[in-house]
């Protein structure tokens, strides 16, 4: 019961304020629960639009294990694309290659398929399963009406023939994995994998898929399962290739063959340092020191931008470009390949000398017996300036003119000894398979006989970095990491680094930074032991986490980028190879010990500017020797330069002699 309130009083317009407030907060909750009760309705009426094109795919027989990964037979989802039977997949569900595929169709009747034709850039499968009425095709959105935000649904067939599963959540992205994906944060897994990705009208944005910016073959990305990042390759991308899939057609990722300057593709400029030979960049007319401008009339500026260009095109698509050079504008027209002949880094047969100087050009601390340098009359102490008529003011830039070259070809060089300068024509040939049993140092600095005198006491008197044993820590990531650095580390010397993914497990840091710490002092390097979050595996994602580490040490130390190797025993070498291989910007050495390349790796073409050697230590016992060695053989065929090195017994940590030799191979990494 109300009372009048007394003179003075505020009761009732509190009273009223109080009413009001009420009111308004219950048409709130009454517009939020009918604004639940539209959206619900909204998603089952979406759901029940595309349904009727979502199939139940099983398969029955093939490989129960693709290296580690249990595969087997079991049930995945399909988006039917034409109406005579044609459907879409993912690639992950045939991994394990069926002897048969089973098709359930809307109406309940099951059918067999067929693999018609693969997709080798966006991992899809395209499949024709045998039916008796026209089947129904669902409405893709166009690219245009994709955008940041919209509601996505995920919709897959793996639990209940009867309703698809269903995940709800927004689209994230619509230009990932190098433009050939889109993202959304709904859930994604193996058992949505082929489903569509629908809109909130129920119109197919994409098909769901694992994919990696890194890796390129089925399961990459397939460990970011329910992870809120999930990928789906747009339908209207697809379908303008569906004609060629229906014929038979593989479809590939479309190949320009150029090698890049610099090593940040976020930053620096898309300006050639190579061309490989018979490429499409060659037979276009493209040459190092071009710089691309556009690509199709869209403005190119930083190497990514090229990147996500060429990313959504497939072999066989012709690609109008506009370069710099010289000052002037050039159009080309490439038509982009498949494939590109295995390119093979050829070698001058020299070692630089890595002393700190101002002096142009690079000194040359060793050359390699019967070598094109020795048959020239190259000495220890030559100065080379001058590959091809292009000046060398560093190593980096004598690799890059070297890249466009092959073994077998002939090359003017200019060498400059004391005051006189010889002009010399060599005959490069193929890098060498040995390993000198000694070494001069790497610098005459060390000698007492620098360039650049004062230059250590000066760069002592600034801000010192962490040396000797030290701990290195992400605070986003669990995994610890000790690293080494040389107590006599000096800021105007370049450093190595050595990353060594041991087997997983708890091990003493003593016993991890004990055996490399005098190879490490006599030269110049920087060792870094990361270890695995579980200590009972590696994680393949877990290369992301080595590669932050690295670029943590590169933050913090002068490093030689041309010493940068990632190595390790066991599991750890398997995680090192999925490491050097996906980054290949950084990585230019890697040692593998009594274990085989990691089955899901697919190796990249041999790059003439990212040079990347192998090292593998096999012990005769290893039950991976056989397996290393078809791997190598492989790898040779591509033209990586490869040593494998025998070990007799059973598989076991490096002694300290197997030590000093992969010590004396990164020692010679940077070889010309």
């Amino acid at each position: 019961m109300l009372t009048k309130p007394q003179p003075g009083s505020h009761r009732w317009p509190a009273l009223a304020l109080s009413v009001t407030a009420w009111l308004t907060l219950a048409t709130a909750c009454c517009a939020q629960d009918d604004l639940a009760t539209l959206e619900q309705q909204a998603v089952r009426a979406a759901v029940a639009r595309v349904a009727p094109s979502v199939v139940r795919i099983e398969t029955v027989g093939g490989l129960e294990r693709v290296e580690r990964v249990l595969v087997g037979a079991g049930v995945s989802t399909g988006l039917v694309v034409a109406a005579d039977g044609y459907v879409i997949s993912s690639a992950f569900n045939f991994i394990q290659k069926p002897s048969a595929i089973l098709v359930t169709l809307p109406g309940g009747k099951r059918a067999p398929a067929q693999i018609v034709a693969r997709d080798h850039s966006r991992m899809l499968v395209l499949l024709k399963v045998a039916v008796d009425a026209p089947l129904a095709v669902p409405e893709a959105v166009p690219r245009d009406q994709m955008a940041v935000g919209q509601w996505t649904i995920a919709l897959g067939r793996a639990f209940d023939q009867d309703a698809p599963n269903v995940s709800v959540g927004i689209l994230s992205a619509t230009s990932r994995i190098w433009g050939r994906a889109i993202q959304t944060d709904a859930k994604i897994s193996p058992d949505n994998y082929g489903g569509p990705l629908i809109d909130i009208r129920g119109r197919v944005l994409g098909v769901l898929v694992p994919l990696s910016p890194q890796q390129q073959d089925e399961v990459a990305g397939a460990e970011w399962y329910d992870s809120g990042i999930g990928f789906a390759v747009p339908l209207a991308d697809l379908l303008p290739h569906l004609d060629q899939l229906k014929r038979g057609e593989e479809l590939y990722p479309g190949l320009l063959g150029v090698a890049f300057k610099g090593s940040d593709i976020y930053a620096d400029r898309p300006e050639i340092a190579a061309c490989l030979p018979k490429s499409p960049a060659r037979q276009a007319g493209l040459e190092a020191g071009d710089l691309i401008v556009e690509v199709e009339g869209v403005a190119i500026v930083r190497q990514s931008q090229l990147r996500h260009a060429l990313g959504p095109r497939y072999a066989g698509d012709q690609i109008r470009l506009a370069i710099l050079r010289d000052g002037g504008r050039l159009e080309l027209s490439a038509q982009l390949a498949d494939k590109l002949e295995p390119y093979e880094n050829p070698f001058l047969g020299l070692l630089p000398d890595r002393s700190p100087t101002a002096a142009p050009g690079v000194a040359v601390r060793y050359v390699y017996p019967d070598s094109p340098a020795d048959k020239a009359g190259v000495s220890v102490g030559d100065r080379l300036i001058r590959l091809a008529d292009k000046t060398v003011t560093d190593l980096a830039s004598a690799w890059e003119v070297l890249g466009n070259y092959e073994p077998q070809q002939v090359i003017r060089a200019a060498v400059q000894r004391g005051a006189q300068t010889r002009q010399l024509e060599l005959k490069l040939t193929s890098l060498p398979d040995m390993i000198p049993d000694k070494l001069p140092p790497a610098q005459r600095a060390a000698l007492g006989q620098g360039d650049t005198p004062g230059q250590a006491a000066a760069a002592a008197a600034g801000e010192r970095p962490p040396v000797g044993d030290i701990r290195l820590k992400l605070p986003e990531e669990p995994n610890e990491c000790w690293a080494y650095v040389p107590e006599t580390y000096r800021a105007d010397i370049a450093y190595g680094v050595v990353l060594w993914l041991d087997e997983p497990g708890a091990v003493e840091r003593r016993e991890w930074i004990a055996p490399w710490k005098g190879l490490c002092d006599a030269n110049d390097l920087i060792l870094v032991v990361p270890r695995a979050a579980d200590p009972n595996r590696w994680l393949p994602a877990e290369t992301a986490v080595v590669r932050k580490l690295l670029d943590d040490v590169l933050a913090r130390y002068h490093i030689d980028r041309a010493r940068i190797v990632a190595g390790g025993y066991g599991a750890g070498g398997a995680l090192a190879a999925l490491t050097a291989f996906s980054h290949r910007s950084l990585v230019r050495g890697l040692v593998i010990v009594d274990t085989a390349l990691p089955g899901r790796l697919q190796a990249p073409a041999n790059d003439p500017i990212e040079r990347l050697s192998v090292l593998a230590s096999i012990a005769e016992k290893s039950e991976a020797a056989e397996r290393l060695t078809d791997q190598a053989a492989g790898l040779r065929q591509m033209k990586y330069p490869v040593i494998i090195r025998p070990r007799m017994g059973e598989p076991r940590p490096l002694d300290e002699a197997e030590r000093a030799e992969l010590v004396r191979w990164i020692d010679t990494l940077d070889r010309l």
